[in-house]
């Protein structure tokens, strides 16, 4: 035999039964196509390749195809070689599916903030950088490399976040993780072997962010929020902290940007203790009626972690951010992430790089900004004339609007936009269990739908207002 096990291409697993040796290997055939085992579609291996593999003579597979394809089971093309026909689902055979309960007229409507449009994706920039930066990439980019991520990466990324967002950077102080709940839970971590017991937060924020926090072992009492921010004053008053976790730029959900006073009071805090402050920059490249708030992190490298993310200025799904650390917590961080946890793969990490270094990244930030800011203004103009008794805040930057509701009304319009198949959050979803309860609102976060959708999704929030 002329032919290696190596060059077979293709296990099947087949195990002919029955009396002739065609028959069976056909009614395995079936029952593998029936139980999905071999999907619709698969392309199986040449008569002369599995015949080699089974032990059989090449005419009694070929033969077995032949009647397979009459019988409907296969297909066979030239220069397609011979698939799985298409049919019907296969056979189950454990208990059926419950199905799911239906959805009313406008189903699919997304409006829950957190989520870009995902339809403004780069596709073809990011592949014209993905080829550049791999044609480019050295043999050792391909190895285990260094935990901080690839050094092209954090080179650009210094460059571009002093530019665009005022952070003192430099390659040695930048960790690349795989997002902003990897960065936080890592410095979870490193914050409970320093012994620190408490980490503050805002009074409104994700609940992910806190229970990462309290996985770590932390505990997590809350800043007030009101017109100007959080209340970083209070944090001389609370005695255990040893780190405050801020979304200073635009508050989430809220909307507001920190005051400069308390900004000057959190660093003070923190310059006086010996505190952190870990910043989360998470849409600050989107700002429409302001210049753009540079990061905390400028005020005070050696007390700020800034953490940022290419989560709504790219997709989510890239699994893509990055943390700018003072010098004295570099290596700690980098031990907590680990030889083992690294997450992210070079290709993304190069791609990125080119990217950014490229401009597409500022082009497609700029794109993205219009497209944002021309829905941001056509919902505030369908506020204004359909639900004009509902006031819209927190719009100045970002991706999402808070809309405030009469009192009490909240819960009965997140439940009437459910029934409408509207998906959408009230204020309150966000509330830290220790905050006392706030104005009724709903958190909209216009960046969701796709292009093709927003239209309808903002007629459906249209209906189901006061």
């Amino acid at each position: 035999m002329t032919d290696s096990w190596a060059t077979f291409g293709a296990d099947l697993h087949l195990e002919p039964v029955g009396r002739g040796l065609r028959s069976g290997l056909m009614e395995a055939l079936r029952e593998a196509v029936r139980t999905g085992r071999l999907a619709p579609g698969t392309r199986l291996p040449s008569s002369r390749v599995l015949a080699a593999d089974l032990g059989l003579a090449r005419n009694t597979v070929a033969d077995a195809y032949a009647e397979l394809v009459a019988e409907g089971w296969l297909t066979a093309r030239q220069g397609s070689g011979t698939r799985v026909a298409a049919r019907a689902a296969p056979r189950r055979t454990g208990p059926a599916a419950v199905p799911s309960r239906p959805v009313r007229a406008g189903a699919g409507h997304n409006l829950k903030p957190g989520t870009p449009d995902l339809s403004g994706f780069p596709r073809t920039a990011w592949l014209r950088a993905a080829r550049k930066a791999l044609t480019a990439a050295p043999d050792d980019a391909f190895g285990y490399g260094d935990p901080r991520g690839r050094v092209e990466l954090r080179t650009v990324l210094a460059e571009y976040l002093a530019r665009a967002r005022g952070v003192y950077a430099d390659p040695e102080r930048i960790v690349v993780c795989a997002g902003f709940a990897h960065g936080l839970a890592l410095l979870g971590r490193v914050l409970r072997a320093r012994r620190v017991r408490e980490v503050a937060v805002e009074s409104y924020g994700l609940d992910l962010h806190t229970e990462l926090l309290t996985d770590a072992g932390l505990r997590i009492p809350c800043l007030p929020l009101d017109e100007r921010g959080a209340r970083t004053g209070d944090l001389a008053a609370l005695r255990g902290v040893g780190a405050v976790l801020l979304t200073p730029a635009h508050q989430f959900p809220t909307g507001v940007p920190l005051h400069p006073d308390r900004r000057a009071a959190a660093v003070d805090w923190a310059r006086s203790t010996g505190g952190l402050i870990l910043e989360d920059d998470y849409d600050g490249e989107f700002r429409y009626d302001r210049q753009p708030v540079g990061a905390l992190q400028g005020l005070d490298p050696e007390h700020v972690v800034h953490l940022g993310t290419a989560s709504k200025s790219l997709a989510p799904g890239l699994r893509l951010g990055w943390m700018v650390l003072p010098r004295s917590l570099g290596e700690e961080v980098v031990a907590a992430k680990g030889a083992a946890d690294r997450t992210i793969g070079t290709s993304d990490q190069l791609t990125l790089a080119e990217f950014i270094a490229s401009g597409a990244y500022d082009r497609h930030v700029r794109s993205m900004r219009l497209r944002y800011r021309r829905r941001r203004d056509q919902l505030v103009a369908a506020l204004a004339e359909r639900a004009p008794g509902v006031r819209v805040s927190g719009i100045a930057a970002g991706l999402h609007a808070v809309l405030e509701l009469p009192p009490g009304a909240e819960r009965s319009v997140v439940q009437a936009a459910a029934f409408q198949g509207l998906a959408l959050e009230g204020l309150d979803r966000y509330r830290h269990p220790d905050a006392a309860p706030g104005r009724d609102a709903l958190v909209i976060g216009y960046g969701s739908p796709w292009e093709s959708a927003w239209t309808g999704a903002l007629e459906a929030l249209c209906r189901v207002l006061p």
